[in-house]
């Protein structure tokens, strides 16, 4: 796919980078900008149910004393 738009763009080596840039970055805008937001609300992902269960709290750890100082 690459190889056929590097093919149909006019112009030299440059010219034909800076255009596929430019239709990379023009591609990429439009799949933020309208693709993404329509499938977002379509994906099971933020549908996602957690059960609430209580947990103990977490206990502390005991601190040993550091040599050279009094507790």
């Amino acid at each position: 796919m690459y190889d056929w738009v590097w093919h149909r763009l006019p112009g030299t080596t440059v010219a034909r980078a800076a255009q596929a840039l430019l239709l990379a970055v023009v591609a990429v805008a439009l799949l933020f900008r309208f693709v993404f937001p329509w499938v977002e609300p379509r994906l099971p992902w933020n549908r996602s149910v957690v059960a609430s269960v209580p947990t103990a709290p977490a206990t502390p750890t005991p601190r040993r004393p550091s040599a050279g100082r009094p507790p």
